[in-house]
């Protein structure tokens, strides 16, 4: 059974990745709820491009089964997704790929069905990933995951963390802090 908890990860592994700081700040808003959140490092889950004859011979990575049973503990979902020319990354699709396969325990999309999920992205652009996040919404959508309508995009993000990774200008960090706040009281609302 899930817990009423967030899961919240980065479709980055750079180390510096804006987006990976993004979801820090935004993971600190949560600590400010009395909402359980686990912070995920995808870096932790190294992954073959999703291949369906590799599955079929060798069955799920080892990681795969472990990525699955995190997200079934978990009924809500804060992911930051940089974009990549348009859309969101490949990091970030491969992943979800893969965590939406059947296993001997999990039915196709169990990890995914019924959760509900705020998305955000932060870029060095001037519209801070706003297209990727139309093509993440779509694909989450398509596969069970509820999307809040309100998302948070951050411009000029070279420019927008401060060396401890707070957002340096007080409207972003409210508008994280809304995001956050809206998530955990929606998943309280639906019991998620």
């Amino acid at each position: 059974m899930s817990q009423p908890g967030v899961l919240a990860f980065a479709g980055s592994a750079r180390r510096e990745s804006f987006n990976g700081k993004l979801i820090r700040a935004a993971v600190r808003s949560l600590d400010e709820s009395d909402f359980h959140c686990t912070l995920l490092d995808l870096r932790d889950y190294e992954l073959p491009i999703y291949d369906g004859d590799l599955e079929a011979t060798e069955g799920l990575p080892k990681k795969v089964l472990e990525l699955q049973e995190i997200f079934k503990a978990h009924n809500v979902l804060l992911i930051a997704s940089p974009e990549y020319n348009s859309s969101f990354s490949p990091l970030l699709k491969n992943t979800i790929d893969w965590v939406s396969r059947a296993s001997d325990t999990t039915p196709s999309l169990a990890a995914y069905k019924g959760k509900i999920a705020a998305i955000m992205a932060a870029s060095p652009g001037a519209l801070g990933g706003m297209r990727g996040l139309v093509a993440l919404r779509s694909l989450l959508s398509n596969i069970g995951v509820t999307v809040l309508a309100n998302e948070v995009t951050i411009r000029q993000a070279h420019q927008a963390f401060d060396a401890d990774d707070n957002l340096v200008d007080a409207e972003n960090a409210e508008r994280v802090r809304t995001l956050t706040s809206e998530l955990v009281s929606i998943a309280e609302k639906l019991g998620a």
